[in-house]
Order: C-alpha cells, then sequence, then structure tokens
C-alpha cells in the first residue's frame, strides 16, 4: 500500500472521474486503462496485484463496480477506495440520471434510437479489449486457452450455469493448473 500525497489523490480522482465518463457498459470496460495507469505509468500496484483485486472483487457477492474500490485499497489504502469509488460514481451517476430523464422524453425520436443501437458494439469492443488484458497472466497457458473456448462453447451452445463454469476456472487455478 501506498501513501499518496494530497496532489496525487486529486490526480487519482480526477483520473477516475474521466474514466467514469467513458465506461460504457461499466467500469469493468476501463480495467485496461486503469491497469495502464495504475500498474503501468504510476507502479502503485504489480500485475498480479491488478489481476488479483479484480478477481477478488468480482468473485464476492455485491455489485461489480466494487472492483473500483478494491483496486484503490491496493493502490493507497483506505482513502485510496474512498476516492476511486467516488471519481468512478460521480460524473457517470449524475450523467446517467440527467440523459435517463432526457432520453425517457424522447424516446420515440431518431436519434435516441440510433444512439442507442450504436452503444451495443462499442459496449462489446471494450469488454474484449478487458477481457484481453485480464487474460494476460495466463495467456500462454494450455489449460486456460482450454477454459475460455470450452467456457464460451457451452454458454453459447447450451443452458449450463456460468457459476459451474467459475467453478471449474477457480479449481483450475487452485491446483495450479493455469
Amino acid at each position: 500500500m501506498n501513501v499518496l500525497s494530497l496532489g496525487e489523490y486529486a490526480e487519482l480522482i480526477g483520473h477516475f472521474m474521466v474514466l467514469s465518463l467513458i465506461a460504457i457498459g461499466g467500469a469493468i470496460t476501463t480495467a485496461p486503462e486503469m491497469h495502464r495507469y495504475l500498474v503501468l505509468e504510476r507502479g502503485w500496484m504489480s500485475d498480479a496485484q491488478f489481476t488479483g483485486s479484480i478477481a477478488l472483487a468480482q468473485a464476492a457477492p455485491g455489485p461489480n463496480i466494487l472492483f473500483v474500490a478494491v483496486l484503490g485499497w491496493t493502490a493507497a489504502g483506505p482513502w485510496g477506495a474512498l476516492v476511486t469509488m467516488l471519481g468512478i460514481m460521480l460524473p457517470s451517476t449524475t450523467l446517467a440520471l440527467a440523459a435517463a430523464r432526457w432520453g425517457r422524453a424522447r424516446r420515440d425520436t431518431l436519434a435516441v434510437r440510433a444512439f442507442t443501437a450504436g452503444m451495443a458494439p462499442l459496449t462489446v469492443g471494450l469488454l474484449f479489449s478487458t477481457g484481453w488484458v485480464l487474460t494476460e497472466p495466463t495467456r500462454t497457458s494450455a489449460v486456460a486457452l482450454v477454459l475460455v473456448v470450452g467456457s464460451a462453447a457451452l454458454l453459447l451452445r447450451s443452458t449450463v450455469s456460468p457459476m459451474w463454469l467459475i467453478a471449474a476456472g477457480a479449481a483450475s487455478g487452485a491446483l495450479g493448473w493455469v
């Protein structure tokens, strides 16, 4: 855990406020940029800490956004968790409330329908880039590749619960296969 200066906390909240405004599809879609900033640029955590923080938060019950608090905690303790959560939540929440009210009043217009349709491919692309960053530590593992491809195939072609696939991945990791 790092002790940050007041200026670094201001920079951290500012960075996460910007990420909040481009997090189309949820905060997890900005994980590649969070990784670049927290790990590569600032050096406040390692690759393993970054991936572990996201894995821990995603495995825990509760909202998906909690991974941001875990990243903030890992980078800078309790103040880091508070600053990152405020940064990621305030702008997007304010904008979402305003846009929802505006869009509801104009939902039948061509512009609103086109905007809504255009967001889907953007969200999918951001989610793929997040998956790419999160798989970096295990990309050379044949077992990991089999798990990813097998999981995707099962989810697309069956009604198996994703929880079984998550359990299989967790067991593979616990056994040291991945």
